[in-house]
């Protein structure tokens, strides 16, 4: 699995970057289309960070896995 760093753009309700709304990829902005599934990773496993992870459709008509490393504060597509 290979994580690489994206820009991603939130929704931020009550709590700062809830839901990505559209991220940077080679070169260009693929918006969210619809978020088809989330979980979150918590410390009960210290080996590896607390993160959220998004299961997208985007507007390309792909599917992605998005992880917001939350101690990082860091976004990751992640492929493979």
């Amino acid at each position: 699995m290979e994580l690489i760093p994206i820009e991603v753009q939130c929704y931020a309700g009550h709590k700062a970057d809830e839901t990505p709304r559209r991220f940077r990829y080679e070169g260009g902005w693929i918006e969210v289309v619809a978020v088809q599934d989330r979980w979150y990773q918590s410390d009960r496993d210290s080996e590896w960070p607390i993160a959220d992870y998004f299961k997208i459709l985007g507007s390309d008509g792909h599917r992605y896995l998005l992880k917001r490393d939350r101690e990082a504060d860091a976004w990751y597509l992640v492929a493979g």
